[in-house]
């Protein structure tokens, strides 16, 4: 007889089955309520109501498929208003006004700032101000599982970037805080 399953395995699954539930859910909503759902994955209304267009989704692959190829077939403007909808690491508003449910998940994600110096928060800042001055917009980075120290890193590393390619990154960490947010957005409801 074999050793029993892991306990995070039963409830990986159980989530996945909640989540191809909810799918249903978000099929059956009006266009205008799958919309206003999508923005709190995503900041970007073009992305929101072409996902929306591309309903119903059979699976969830097919929903991260469709949320993948709208949103790398999106031009600069479409990224730069997603990236407006998050507050800049370590601060708690955007200068775009987010759903509630966004800026809640925001603040989880950001979570780890609250625990790190104040000498990392005042650095992350600073940065993030040169950051914005040189690159037109906000450091963006899927700040879910790393550490201030981790994040502050990664943005030292990113200003050294050509601001074309800092683009690219930027909207490639937006991509993953998205795909978080849908899975986030099917649990919840």
């Amino acid at each position: 007889m074999g050793k029993p399953p892991d306990v995070n395995i039963w409830s990986t699954c159980f989530r996945l089955f909640h989540m191809s539930n909810n799918l249903t859910w978000l099929n059956k909503l009006s266009s205008t309520d799958a919309t206003t759902e999508l923005l709190k994955c995503c900041g970007s209304r073009r992305w929101a109501e072409e996902v929306n267009n591309r309903r119903p989704f059979t699976s969830l692959s097919h929903l991260n498929e469709t949320a993948h190829d709208v949103w790398w077939s999106l031009d600069r403007d479409d990224w730069l208003e997603a990236f407006r909808s998050h507050p800049k690491i370590g601060e708690r508003t955007a200068k775009k006004e987010p759903a509630a449910q966004a800026q809640q998940w925001s603040t989880q994600e950001q979570a780890a700032i609250g625990k790190s110096s104040s000498q990392t928060k005042d650095l992350l800042a600073k940065l993030n101000h040169y950051y914005e001055a040189k690159f037109g917009y906000i450091y963006i980075v899927c700040a879910t599982g790393k550490s201030a120290e981790e994040m502050l890193l990664i943005l030292q590393d990113r200003l050294s970037n050509d601001p074309d390619d800092e683009l690219k990154i930027a909207a490639a960490e937006q991509a993953k805080i998205t795909a978080l947010r849908l899975a986030k957005l099917l649990v919840s409801h």
